[in-house]
């Protein structure tokens, strides 16, 4: 039935190639557990019990609190799953309880640093051009470092300022950018059509070679010309997502219009944000209250 689980997410959830990867892994090593110390039951077979002993099996290995829950996450969908199909009578997922985590605040980089960011001298070319087109997009847009790569010329509507982007699951939404971003756009494209022989595929960034971009190289990039500006000690593409969004709301947009730009499911993913915004009130308070 793993398999059949495995197929029923890829396919009819569609979830991303990522999770799937990681769900089959989890229940890869949940069965692999139940081998070990319960006499070759399978995971179909397992109870409450037996549930209850992994995750406390995995807490005592001192793993990560969410890689737990994503375990644990991992296998409600699994049993919601064998229940549908009748394999199962009772849901040994129906008293396990996530882990409590502690709160991360996102990174962000500060709006004077990230001006200097975006205003640093880059080579000459396409190389230049495409490495600052990345840069103003993570930071223009919000957008995650698999939707750019994933970005097509087709997805780009110059006159109306808008660029269509397809999020987790599979779910488009369209995200205005400003007017800078148009000539950034417009330049990128001629500077990529005069030097480099694009191959035949729509992918509108490309590497030296023609070909489309990889996450490894995006990342490399981002973090060479972040180091240069920015003390901060993780330099990523979501950086700069966490800054759209985190500046975004200390201009003061409505936190609903936020959530729908970065394309989140939930408002609570959208909150996190609002975080930075109060220890930035905070330390404003401070500053200037007379009883502060």
């Amino acid at each position: 039935m793993v398999e059949s689980f495995i197929k029923y997410i890829q396919f009819e959830k569609r979830y991303s190639p990522k999770t799937v990867i990681s769900y089959k892994t989890d229940l890869s090593q949940f069965e692999a557990y139940l081998i070990k110390d319960f006499d070759g039951t399978n995971a179909q077979q397992a109870n409450y019990g037996l549930v209850r002993s992994w995750i406390v099996s995995l807490v005592e290995a001192t793993l990560d609190t969410r890689s737990i829950n994503r375990k644990i996450a991992c296998l409600r969908s699994y049993f919601k799953f064998l229940m549908r199909q009748e394999s199962i009578d009772t849901d040994p997922m129906a008293k396990i309880k996530i882990l409590k985590t502690k709160k991360k605040l996102p990174h962000f980089i500060n709006e004077n640093d990230t001006t200097k960011l975006l205003d640093a001298k880059f080579p000459e070319g396409h190389r230049g051009q495409r490495d600052k087109l990345i840069l103003e997009l993570f930071y223009g847009t919000g957008m995650r470092l698999a939707e750019l790569i994933s970005l097509k010329e087709a997805d780009i509507n110059l006159p109306a300022r808008t660029v269509r982007v397809l999020g987790k699951r599979n779910k488009e939404r369209v995200i205005p950018f400003s007017s800078n971003l148009v000539i950034l756009i417009k330049e990128y494209i001629r500077q990529r059509n005069k030097e480099i022989d694009k191959k035949e595929h729509p992918y509108l960034m490309v590497t030296d070679s023609g070909e489309p971009l990889y996450p490894m190289m995006v990342n490399r990039i981002v973090k060479k010309y972040m180091k240069l500006f920015t003390t901060i000690e993780k330099k990523s593409p979501h950086v700069l997502r966490h800054s759209y969004a985190t500046h975004l709301l200390n201009k003061g947009a409505e936190i609903n219009a936020v959530k729908d730009l970065l394309g989140h499911s939930s408002l609570a993913a959208t909150q996190v944000y609002t975080h930075n915004s109060m220890e930035k009130l905070k330390k404003v308070f401070d500053q200037a209250h007379p009883k502060a």
